[in-house]
């Protein structure tokens, strides 16, 4: 039987190293390696092509739904799965709009588990039970444009272009100028450029403005 190679993205040691000892103990996986944060994700994703990423939604940096919108694009053959503690519909709805193959609460038992990573494996998608079925009938619609929240205001990943959602988060997350122009190796200038061409799409002119529209659409979380 093909081992199923999974990356493990998730910033809390301790939950890491957790999922770790799971995955080890069910036959037919392998843990290909591991990941605390988005950017770290692209780059383990890259260098070993697992099977499947399952990861969180909420990382510091750069979040599990940026880089499941990067990896459709750069990595296409690893499957998303999130693993999250958010039940709210829109978090379930973007991630699925950008690729990802499953979505599990952070409760689920093992076996549930285990079943949803062999379903995504083989090529099926998972939602867990407790999301309603209503969010994949929503999700349909909306791919449709038949449902009234497709001619709403856009959302984030449809608003703003991929540098500018990765600098709304490292402002929001409380990093200085200075310091997101040596994370992105980019000039100070171009950081005051982002900076300033965001707050004009987004009609938000201060930096607290900024980071409640970030919580809200979800690029940061409360902790």
């Amino acid at each position: 039987m093909k081992l199923i190679r999974v990356l493990l993205v998730e910033n809390h040691t301790l939950v890491r190293e957790a999922f770790r000892a799971l995955l080890q103990g069910i036959e037919g996986f392998q843990v290909a390696g591991e990941a605390e944060d988005g950017r770290q994700a692209l780059r383990r994703i890259g260098e070993i092509r697992p099977d499947i990423a399952l990861m969180d939604i909420t990382m510091p940096g750069l979040n599990g739904l940026e880089v499941a919108a990067r990896c459709q694009q750069e990595c296409p053959e690893t499957k998303i799965v999130f693993l999250s503690v958010h039940r709210n519909e829109e978090y379930v709805l973007q991630a699925l709009k950008l690729g990802a193959r499953g979505y599990l609460l952070k409760d689920a038992r093992v076996e549930e588990l285990e079943f949803a990573l062999r379903s995504v494996a083989r090529g099926d998608f998972y939602l867990s039970p407790e999301i309603s079925r209503s969010v994949m009938e929503d999700y349909l619609a909306r791919l449709q444009g038949k449902s009234p929240e497709a001619q709403q205001e856009p959302r984030v990943f449809d608003r703003l272009t991929p540098r500018q959602r990765e600098i709304l988060q490292l402002i929001a997350e409380g990093h200085t100028t200075r310091t997101i122009s040596s994370i992105l190796n980019i000039s100070l200038k171009t950081v005051e450029t982002h900076r300033t061409e965001l707050m004009k799409r987004l009609d938000i002119h201060h930096i607290a403005g900024l980071v409640r529209y970030a919580i809200r659409t979800g690029l940061v979380g409360l902790d």
